[in-house]
């Protein structure tokens, strides 16, 4: 659920400027060029569809559909189609508990343990004191999609993933380095449920969606197969653009399982550009808008494609970053198969939505500093090339890494120990138990089979010695190498790698049985 957010900001005056064969003025960019821009970059980027919407000034500027639902069909994009909207439901959890401070059912300073008893991290005194708040800017010590393994598409409950933290070894001391954690956006979800005695999806529905009439919105992925108006879901595997499954992360649910249409979240964006109000309806509470807004934690330095840097901090549920005299309050969102970018500049009044139906892509994130820059006459950048490039060397790069691993395997080089010796049963602490048979078109190669993700397995093809090429049935899993531990003549362990999409952290796997 991507989680990690891509931040490549610009400069320029306004000037005119040569745009893929047109001149153009840059006040004038989004009325003249932005078809042609989005257009143009969907048949580069290879995204099936996207949706976007501009707002300013409380009024909708632009909100479009572009491209298709589905690869290979001719189901055109509209207003109303669902996509899956990642991490941007976390703005939605955060606001929702700064709702619930403002009716005085709770402080986003009480302990966790206060609405979450059974609440408990690794490091006792950090479970102990964790508040709230901790909760919603990602302080807690783990690093960047620590545990997601465990959790990602898996078949643990909300509750199970709760007690699943406890068994994360943070790799930072409490509270003193901001790493993304997903997980703590289900146990913020619980305390809602505490608080309220409603569940995380039925207060989000009630209080936000509901009044709001965000109409299409689906806020469970359980809910997408069945919606008729929706984009499926794509990604890249050895080099082919295919259409996957929905991901099934209700267990995940307060962190990003919200389904939406540019046309329901412009009324999102709007609602919180207008200090929480739709019309003369305060629907939010000014209060809740601003302690959302509030920095809590330092993400880090970006490093703009003008050479200047800034500094990107997290609110609650959003990251804040200064850009061109601006404050920026935005975040990003991805899933398997979505990625998105909600951005807003209050000063301006100004909300910008990118929605896209592959996970293999940023011009969700540049496509809104093109905007930006257009709004505040900045010199156009071809921001969507730019990243476009940085893209495809990265992908050749690891492309390149990948046919070499799968040339050693063509040449079928025997593991150290026979075969038999690395099948078993192998537990970790957090993940729990998978085990390694026998497997492949010749039975000859293994298989791992995961304790929590029942439907997934993992073909491992010897490297020679006790490395094994691993490719996962899950294409979202990625690729890798999985070096078993060998002592005395005995395998005892195996180090397990996902992709980073899914998260950074191995997994070390202790031999059982």
């Amino acid at each position: 659920m991507r989680k990690s957010v891509t931040l490549f900001p610009v400069f320029i005056i306004l000037i005119t400027a040569s745009v893929f064969g047109q001149t153009i003025n840059r006040s004038n960019f989004i009325k003249d060029s932005l078809d042609v821009y989005i257009n143009r970059a969907l048949t580069n980027w290879r995204i099936p569809g996207a949706a976007v919407c501009i707002v300013k000034d409380n009024k909708v500027i632009l909100m479009k559909g572009y491209g298709v639902k589905e690869l290979g069909l001719n189901n055109k994009v509209d207003e109303n189609t669902l996509f899956m909207i990642g991490s941007n439901t976390k703005a939605f959890t955060a606001t929702a508990l700064a709702m619930i401070e403002d009716r005085h059912q709770l402080s986003l300073d009480d302990k966790v343990t206060k609405y979450v008893p059974n609440f408990k991290l690794d490091n006792k005194l950090a479970g102990e004191q964790a508040i709230v708040r901790d909760l919603l800017c990602h302080r807690l010590g783990f690093q960047t999609f620590q545990g997601d393994f465990t959790y990602w598409t898996s078949d643990l409950t909300r509750e199970e993933v709760i007690e699943k933290m406890a068994h994360v070894k943070a790799v930072y001391p409490f509270r003193t380095k901001w790493g993304y954690t997903n997980a703590a956006f289900v146990v913020a979800g619980q305390v809602i449920t505490a608080a309220t005695d409603r569940s995380w999806e039925a207060f989000i529905k009630d209080n936000i969606i509901a009044p709001l009439g965000m109409g299409y919105t689906k806020v469970l992925s359980k809910d997408m197969p069945t919606v008729y108006n929706k984009a499926a879901a794509h990604t890249m595997a050895d080099g082919r653009l295919i259409p996957i499954t929905y991901p099934m992360i209700d267990n995940l649910a307060p962190a990003g399982s919200i389904s939406s249409s540019v046309n329901d979240m412009s009324k999102w964006v709007l609602c919180l550009l207008n200090d929480g109000k739709v019309g003369d309806r305060q629907v939010i509470p000014l209060s809740a808008i601003r302690a959302v807004r509030q920095p809590q934690d330092i993400v880090g330095q970006e490093r703009h494609l003008d050479g200047t840097t800034s500094d990107v901090l997290y609110g609650l549920g959003f990251e804040l970053e200064n850009y061109a005299g601006h404050r920026i309050v935005m975040h990003t969102g991805g899933v398997n198969g979505f990625v998105s970018s909600v951005t807003m500049i209050p000063d301006e009044h100004l909300g910008i939505i990118v929605l896209t139906n592959t996970d293999q892509n940023e011009l969700y994130d540049a496509l809104k500093w093109e905007i930006i820059d257009a709004y505040n006459n900045k010199p156009y950048q071809d921001y969507s090339e730019k990243y476009l490039a940085a893209f495809k060397a990265y992908t050749q790069t690891e492309a390149d890494k990948d046919k070499k691993l799968r040339d050693t395997v063509a040449l079928k080089p025997q593991p150290s120990l026979p075969i038999t010796a690395y099948t078993g049963k192998y537990f970790n602490d957090l993940y729990g138990y998978m085990t390694v048979s026998l497997g492949g078109e010749t039975g000859t190669d293994l298989q791992m089979h995961f304790e929590h993700h029942p439907k997934m397995f993992a073909l491992l093809q010897p490297l020679g010695l006790n490395r094994f090429y691993v490719s996962f049935s899950d294409p979202e899993f990625g690729k890798a190498i999985f070096p078993f531990t060998v002592q005395n003549g005995q395998v005892t362990g195996v180090r397990v790698k996902v992709a980073d999409f899914i998260e950074y952290t191995p997994y070390d796997f202790k031999k059982v049985q």
